[in-house]
C-alpha cells in the first residue's frame, strides 16, 4: 500500500479544516472542500483544467487554383509570451471553398489566463497531396487568410461557436470566414455521489471513542497520493456514517485509476492518527455498493488486516454542470475595482511612489494588476461597464473610503479596462492621498450591488479587485463585511503591492482551511477572498493574475450549486441586462 503521510500541516486543527465546515448541501452539490484546497495551495499544486475540443469550418474562401478550387488546410497557433507556437493542423480538403474539417484540436481551457489563437488557412499545392500534413513546408503553400481571437471569446457564446473574418497577413482585405466551435468533454461533467460508513473501527483514544474522518486520494506514480476529498469528522463514534460526498471525473480520472482511502482519528492539534487504509478504485467501490459487502482497512503500509470495514450505502453517477455550461448560457462575471489612495503609497509625482506614472509607459503595480485581471475578466461581461472606486483619499474636501474613480461624473461605472486606467490616472491629479486603509466601505458597496442584482436575475456573479499597499485599520469590520457578503454572488481578489506586512490579508484569505468568523460568531458561508502579494509571485512561473484567478471558477460553482441555480436554457441570444447599480448617496 504505502504512500501514507501525516496530516500534520495539512490542516491547522479545528474540525472545519477537515470538512466539518462543509454543509450537507455543499457536499451533495460537489462544493469546495476547504482542507483539500489548503493541501493544494500549500504544495503549489494548481487546479484542474477543462479539456476542450475545437472543430473548424470555413466559408467563401479565395480560389487560387486555375482549373479547380483551392485545397484548404488550417493551421492553429497560440501566442505564448509574444511567440507563435503551432498546436495543430487539419487534413487537406480537396477542391473546396466551403471546407468543414474533420481533424480537431484538443487543448485545456484555463480560466485564469488569456489564451490567444491565430488561425491560418493555406491552399496546399497538388504536388504535396501525398505528403503528411505535419511534413508540409508552409512557405511552399499559398496563403488564403488568417483570423485571431481568444478562447474565452468562443466559450462565452451560447452555442460555443464564433465566426471570424479572414484577412491577409497584413490585416487588409476580406477573404471569407472561419467558424470555430468549442466542445467541452462530456467526461468533465460526470461525477459519483457516495454515502460511506464504517463498522468496528479500532479505537485510538484512551478515555473516549475515536473521532473518525475519511480522506480519499488519487494515487499518482510520480507524485504519490494527491488528496481529492475529505469527509467531515464524526465525533466519538466507531461506527460512523458520513454525509454524502461527490467525486468528479476530473478528480479521479478513470474509474480504474487507483485511489487510497484513509481513515483518521481527529486530533485538535492537527496531528491526526491513522486508524487504517486500503487501496481501491471507483469500479471496486461500485462493486461494494451492489454486493452490500465491506472492505477491510489495513494498518500502516498494509502490515496487518484490521477488523474495521468501509461500506458504500449509496452510489450513483450524476452529471454536474460545469463553469463553461453556465458561462455559455448567459451567466456573467461582472468586474469591479477599488484602488488604495492612502498616503503610504508615496507622492505620485516622484518615481519612488507606488502610484508614479512612468512617462515611458511602463505600468506601475496598480496598473499591472488592473490590466492583468481586467484583460481576463472583460470577456465574461457583455457590456464591459465596470464600477471603479478609490479609497483613503481626500476628495472634495473630506477623506473618503469609497469614491468614484470617474470623478468627472457621479457614475461609478467606466467603459472597458481602458476606462479604468484613464479614470485611475485622472484621479491621481484630482484627489490628495490620505488615510487610513479601510476595506469595509468598498466591500459594502460591492455587496450592495451584488444584492441589488438578485432582484432582477441570478445570472450575474461579481468580482471585486482591491489593490492596496497597507495594513488595515478596520480588520474586524472587514471580516464582518466579508462574512455577510459570503451569501452573495461575490468574490473578492486582493493584490498587495509594495513591501508592507500583509499578514492581515492572509487572515482574510481562508486558504488555511478555516473560514472567517464575524464579531458576532457567525462563520462565513464560503471562502470568497483570494489574496496575492505581488512581490512574492513576480518572476515566478505562475503570474499574479493566475494566482488571483485560479480559485474563482470554483467559488462561482460553489455559489451556484449550493443554491440549486442551473444554467439557463439556450435560446440563441443573450439576456437583456437589468440595471443593478444602486444610485449614489
Amino acid at each position: 500500500m504505502g504512500g501514507c503521510f501525516s496530516l500534520d500541516g495539512d490542516v491547522r486543527g479545528g474540525m472545519e479544516a477537515v470538512g466539518g465546515g462543509v454543509t450537507a448541501a455543499s457536499a451533495q452539490q460537489g462544493g469546495l472542500n476547504d482542507a483539500v484546497d489548503y493541501f493544494f495551495q500549500t504544495r503549489g499544486l494548481r487546479g484542474l483544467y477543462t479539456p476542450i475540443e475545437l472543430s473548424f469550418s470555413a466559408s467563401k474562401l479565395r480560389n487560387l487554383d486555375a482549373f479547380s478550387k483551392s485545397d484548404p488546410m488550417l493551421v492553429v497557433y497560440t501566442n505564448i509570451k509574444g511567440k507563435l507556437e503551432e498546436i495543430g493542423r487539419t487534413e487537406v480538403i480537396l477542391n473546396s471553398l466551403e471546407p468543414s474539417w474533420i481533424t480537431k484540436v484538443t487543448m485545456s481551457y484555463q480560466f485564469e489566463i488569456v489564451q490567444p489563437f491565430i488561425f491560418r488557412i493555406y491552399d496546399v499545392d497538388t504536388k504535396y497531396h501525398n505528403t503528411p500534413v505535419k511534413m508540409l513546408n508552409l512557405s511552399q503553400q499559398d496563403f488564403l487568410g488568417e483570423a485571431c481571437c481568444n478562447l474565452s471569446e468562443i466559450v462565452t457564446k451560447f452555442n460555443h461557436s464564433l465566426t471570424l473574418n479572414l484577412r491577409s497577413d497584413c490585416g487588409h482585405g476580406l477573404h471569407g470566414t472561419i467558424t470555430v466551435h468549442a466542445e467541452e468533454s462530456d467526461s468533465s461533467r460526470m461525477a459519483v455521489e457516495m454515502t460511506l460508513r464504517c463498522l468496528n473501527l479500532e479505537n485510538k483514544d484512551v478515555f473516549s471513542k475515536s473521532d473518525p474522518f475519511l480522506r480519499i486520494s488519487k494515487l499518482v506514480e510520480t507524485a504519490g497520493p494527491i488528496p481529492i476529498c475529505k469527509t467531515e469528522v464524526v465525533p466519538d463514534n466507531l461506527n460512523p456514517v458520513w454525509r454524502p460526498i461527490t467525486l468528479t471525473s476530473q478528480q479521479y480520472g478513470s474509474k480504474d485509476n487507483p485511489l487510497l482511502v484513509e481513515c483518521f482519528d481527529f486530533n485538535s492539534s492537527g496531528d491526526h492518527v491513522l486508524i487504517g487504509a486500503f487501496q481501491t478504485t471507483i469500479t471496486q467501490l461500485e462493486s461494494l455498493y451492489t454486493s452490500k459487502s465491506g472492505a477491510n482497512f489495513y494498518s500502516h503500509k498494509g502490515q496487518r488486516k484490521m477488523k474495521g470495514q468501509l461500506f458504500v450505502d449509496k452510489l450513483q453517477e450524476t452529471v454536474q454542470h460545469t463553469f463553461l455550461d453556465y458561462i455559455s448560457s448567459g451567466f456573467e462575471l461582472n468586474f469591479m475595482v477599488a484602488v488604495d489612495f492612502t498616503a503610504s503609497n508615496g507622492d505620485p509625482r516622484v518615481p519612488q511612489s507606488l502610484h508614479y506614472i512612468d512617462p515611458s509607459g511602463r505600468p506601475n503595480s496598480y496598473q499591472q494588476a488592473i490590466l492583468g485581471v481586467g484583460e481576463v475578466l472583460q470577456f465574461y461581461d457583455t457590456d464591459r461597464r465596470f464600477p471603479a472606486w478609490g479609497f483613503g483619499a481626500r476628495a472634495q474636501g473630506h477623506i473618503s473610503h469609497c469614491f468614484n474613480l470617474n470623478t468627472a461624473t457621479n457614475d461609478c461605472e467606466v467603459v472597458g479596462v481602458e476606462g479604468i486606467m484613464s479614470a485611475y490616472t485622472s484621479s491621481l491629479y484630482s484627489v490628495s492621498l490620505a488615510g487610513p486603509t479601510m476595506f469595509g466601505p468598498v466591500i459594502n458597496k460591492a455587496a450592495e450591488i451584488a444584492s441589488q442584482s438578485l432582484q432582477y436575475s441570478n445570472n450575474k456573479y461579481f468580482v471585486l479587485l482591491i489593490i492596496t499597499d497597507g495594513v488595515l485599520t478596520d480588520i474586524q469590520e472587514t471580516k464582518d463585511c466579508i462574512v455577510r457578503a459570503s451569501d452573495l454572488p461575490l468574490s473578492i481578489l486582493i493584490v498587495g503591492v509594495g513591501n508592507a506586512d500583509f499578514k492581515q490579508m492572509e487572515i482574510l484569505d481562508a486558504d488555511n482551511g478555516k473560514r472567517l468568523e464575524s464579531s458576532t460568531g457567525r462563520i462565513a458561508t464560503r471562502d470568497i477572498v483570494q489574496f496575492v502579494p505581488m512581490r512574492e509571485v513576480q518572476g515566478g512561473e505562475i503570474s499574479v493574475v493566475q494566482s488571483l484567478l485560479e480559485e474563482l471558477p470554483g467559488q462561482f460553482l460553489h455559489y451556484m450549486r449550493t443554491r440549486g441555480i442551473k444554467p439557463q436554457q439556450q435560446q440563441g441570444a443573450g439576456l437583456a441586462s437589468a440595471p443593478v447599480y444602486p444610485p449614489q448617496q
